[in-house]
C-alpha cells in the first residue's frame, strides 16, 4: 500500500481514509480548473513496467511525486503521507 500520495492543497480530503470522497473532490475540482486528476497526472508522468515489483511501483510513485510538488508551477499539488493526522473535511 502506498505510504505517500499526491493531491491538491485545496481537497479536504484525506486520500488515505476517505478515498471514494477524495477522488469525487479531486475529479469535480480538476474538471473545472481543467486540469488531469493527480491520479491522471501521476500516471502520465510514472513510466511503469510490468516487471517492477508492487514495492518498486510504490517508490517510484513516490519520486514522481517528488517531482511533481517540485516543478508545481501552480503551487497546488502537495504530498502527503498516509501517518499525517487527519484534517476535518470542510463542506464541498
Amino acid at each position: 500500500m502506498a505510504k505517500a500520495m499526491l493531491t491538491t492543497i485545496d481537497n479536504p480530503y484525506n486520500p488515505f481514509k476517505h478515498f471514494d470522497e477524495w477522488l469525487a473532490w479531486d475529479e469535480r475540482a480538476s474538471r473545472s480548473e481543467g486540469r488531469p486528476t493527480c491520479c491522471e497526472y501521476l500516471a502520465r508522468m510514472t513510466d511503469y513496467s510490468d516487471d517492477l515489483s508492487d514495492k518498486e511501483v510504490e517508490d517510484l510513485n513516490e519520486l514522481v511525486i517528488d517531482d511533481i510538488c517540485e516543478l508545481n508551477l501552480t503551487g497546488k499539488f502537495v504530498k502527503v503521507f498516509e501517518n499525517e493526522p487527519e484534517k476535518e473535511p470542510k463542506p464541498a
